[in-house]
C-alpha cells in the first residue's frame, strides 16, 4: 500500500491549541511582583474570583487546576470510595454520548436511572462534561437528576464561554468546574475555578484548598480538624487569568470563526463534516472537530492525521472513550457505540485563537490535498487506531 505524501511542509509546526495573550496580563503580574504578593493570597486572586463570579453568576474559588476542582467537587457532593457516579464515557467510566452535542445522552441517563431506582441501586451523583466547548442538553438531564434527587457536577473544563439557552454552562448544577490549562480557550498556564450556587460549599472548597487550617486565636499553632490540600491558585497566575478573562468574548468569537472557516472551505468535499452546533446553546468551538467518513472522503481519520503530521500540522483524534480504556475495564457502560464511532472518525484540527489565516489556509489545503490524492489513487485504506 502506497503512502500519501503531502506536497508541502509547514516551516514551523502548526499546533492544535496554544496560549494567546491579550496584553494586560503583564500589568497584573507586574503588580504582583511589585507588591510582593507572590503566594496564594493577594489582590489578583480576590479580583479574579469577583470578576469570574460576575461572569457566571455564582460564587467561585480559584484553584491550582481543574483537576483539583473536580476532586473538591466530589468531596462536596459527599462521595466516598466505592460510591458510584454516572459520567459520560467520551471524555479526557460510563454513559454514552448523543450525536446532537457529543455529550451525555439525556435519554440513556433517564432510562438507566429508572432501572437502577427499580432495584434500589441509584448512584450517588451525575457528572456531565461539556466537550470541546459545547454544552450538553441540560434541561432533561437536570429534570432526571431532580426526579431521583441526585446532585449534578458540571465539568466545564473545555467550555468556558459556552452557553445553554443564554446562561453560562457550569452554572446549572450543584457545582461546576472550569480549567485554565495551557491549551484552553483562556489560560494562566494552569489553574481552574470551582463555582456553586451554595456559598457555603465554595467557602468549604476554599478551606480545603488552603490545607484546611483552622483558626487559632492564640496564633501559636497550625490547627487541623479536617484533611486539606495545597490546591490554591497563586496570586501571580491569577494575574494572568485576570487579563485572559478580559479577552474571553473575543477568544470565543475567534475560535468560532476558525471552525466556520474550516467548515466553509471544506464544504464541497465529501466525507468530512463539522461537529454539530446544537441549537440549544452557544458552542465556543474550543477545538474545531470534524467527522471523517472513510468511504466518502477516501481515507480514514487515522491516515488523515498521519498525512497532516507529515506536513508539520498537529491534529488529534476525538477522545478515546473511558469504557475502552484498560484502566476502566469492568466498569458498567450504558451504550457506548456512539462514543466509539466519534472516537474512530473524529479529528480535531488546529484551533488556536491566534491561528493566522495563512496557517489555517495551509491546513485547509493539506486536508483538500489528502482527499484528492486518496480518491485519485483509489486507495482502499483500512481504519486503524492512532
Amino acid at each position: 500500500m502506497m503512502t500519501l505524501t503531502p506536497s508541502a511542509k509547514a516551516p514551523r509546526r502548526i499546533l492544535l491549541s496554544i496560549p494567546h495573550m491579550g496584553g494586560t496580563e503583564m500589568k497584573y503580574v507586574a503588580e504582583a511582583f511589585a507588591t510582593n504578593w507572590l503566594s496564594t493570597i493577594g489582590p489578583n486572586l480576590d479580583a479574579l474570583e469577583t470578576e469570574f463570579s460576575r461572569r457566571v453568576g455564582l460564587p467561585s474559588v480559584a484553584l491550582g487546576s481543574g483537576t483539583a476542582g473536580i476532586h473538591l467537587a466530589i468531596k462536596l457532593l459527599g462521595l466516598k470510595p466505592g460510591d458510584e457516579m454516572v459520567t459520560p464515557t467520551l471524555t479526557f467510566a460510563a454513559m454514552d454520548s448523543d450525536r446532537v452535542s457529543w455529550n451525555l445522552d439525556p435519554n440513556l441517563l433517564a432510562d438507566f436511572l429508572k432501572k437502577r431506582a427499580a432495584t434500589n441501586r441509584l448512584p450517588k451523583a451525575v457528572t456531565v462534561v461539556h466537550l470541546f466547548g459545547q454544552s450538553a442538553d441540560l434541561d432533561p438531564i437536570l429534570e432526571t437528576c431532580r426526579r431521583y434527587e441526585l446532585p449534578l457536577l458540571e465539568d466545564a473544563a473545555e467550555a468556558l464561554g459556552a452557553e445553554y439557552k443564554g446562561k453560562p454552562v457550569g452554572a446549572f448544577g450543584d457545582v461546576g468546574v472550569f480549567s485554565f490549562n495551557g491549551n484552553k480557550i483562556i489560560t494562566c498556564t494552569g489553574g481552574g475555578m470551582l463555582v456553586s450556587p451554595r456559598q457555603e460549599w465554595v467557602d468549604k472548597a476554599r478551606y480545603w484548598s488552603t490545607q484546611a487550617r483552622d483558626p487559632d486565636p492564640q496564633f501559636r499553632n497550625y490547627l487541623h480538624s479536617d484533611v486539606g490540600y495545597n490546591y490554591r491558585l497563586s496570586n501571580v497566575l491569577a494575574g494572568i487569568a485576570r487579563g485572559q478573562l478580559e479577552t474571553l468574548d473575543q477568544r470565543v468569537a475567534q475560535r468560532r470563526a476558525i471552525a466556520f472557516r474550516y467548515r466553509d472551505c471544506l464544504a464541497d468535499l465529501q466525507g468530512i463534516e463539522l461537529m454539530p452546533q446544537a441549537a440549544f446553546g452557544l458552542h465556543t468551538n474550543w477545538l474545531s472537530c470534524f467527522l471523517v467518513d472513510e468511504r466518502k472522503f477516501g481515507l480514514s481519520r487515522a491516515k488523515l492525521i498521519r498525512f497532516l503530521d507529515a506536513a508539520n500540522v498537529e491534529s488529534r483524534p476525538v477522545w478515546k472513550p473511558m469504557h475502552t480504556q484498560k484502566l476502566y475495564q469492568g466498569c458498567e457502560c450504558v451504550g457506548g457505540l456512539v462514543a466509539e464511532d466519534l472516537n474512530l472518525r473524529g479529528i480535531c484540527l488546529p484551533s488556536s485563537s491566534s491561528l493566522s489565516p495563512e496557517a489555517q489556509q495551509f491546513v485547509i489545503n493539506r486536508v483538500r490535498e489528502a482527499h484528492v490524492l486518496a480518491r485519485s489513487r483509489k486507495h482502499a485504506f483500512v481504519s486503524d487506531p492512532v
